[in-house]
């Protein structure tokens, strides 16, 4: 391993949800989900510190797939990224629908209106911080749009639900 094993990871983690041999630059999201590794994720509201735990078990993953033997315990304790979450997440869909992660890591990213920023015509690096920052503090409507896990007709507020509950309603709609 030549790169440094941050760089290893992200590349890793895109990995996970597109492909790294693709060329295309209007099928590669590079830019895209560099900006969502380099945001921190953290939690307002109780419980959702699973989904950060959630996130960081990734780095395990890593490690036992590639056998990488040593890591610097204090890159195992960063907090966790946006786009760690969003893929930790998508497995939990996976497995709730019996669907495959990199389609609901997709889903995911249309929810919050990231799909068309692709490495050909990317949105500006402040427009997707503005979108990360509604997820995490909270800002998006109440019925979830503009969040995760918008919902026709939701029964509380969004804001103020832990992200498994957003994820279990928006199921529930969709079935």
């Amino acid at each position: 391993m030549s790169e440094p094993l941050d760089e290893f990871y992200f590349k890793w983690l895109y990995s996970q949800v597109g492909s790294v041999r693709q060329r295309n630059t209007s099928k590669t999201y590079w830019s895209l989900l560099r900006q969502l590794y380099a945001k921190e994720f953290v939690w307002v509201v109780p419980n959702d510190d699973n989904r950060v735990e959630d996130g960081r078990e990734l780095r395990h993953q890593f490690i036992e797939d590639l056998e990488i033997v040593r890591v610097d315990r204090n890159w195992m304790e960063l907090g966790c990224s946006f786009l760690e979450m969003l893929v930790a997440l998508s497995r939990r869909l996976a497995f709730e629908t019996e669907g495959e992660p990199l389609e609901w890591f997709w889903v995911l990213i249309a929810n919050l209106g990231l799909q068309s920023s692709n490495d050909r015509t990317p949105m500006p690096p402040e427009q997707i911080e503005e979108i990360l920052n509604t997820v995490i503090w909270r800002t998006y409507n109440v019925d979830g749009a503009g969040g995760l896990f918008p919902l026709r007709s939701a029964s509380q507020n969004q804001q103020k639900v832990e992200i498994w509950y957003q994820l279990c309603a928006y199921l529930l709609e969709q079935s």
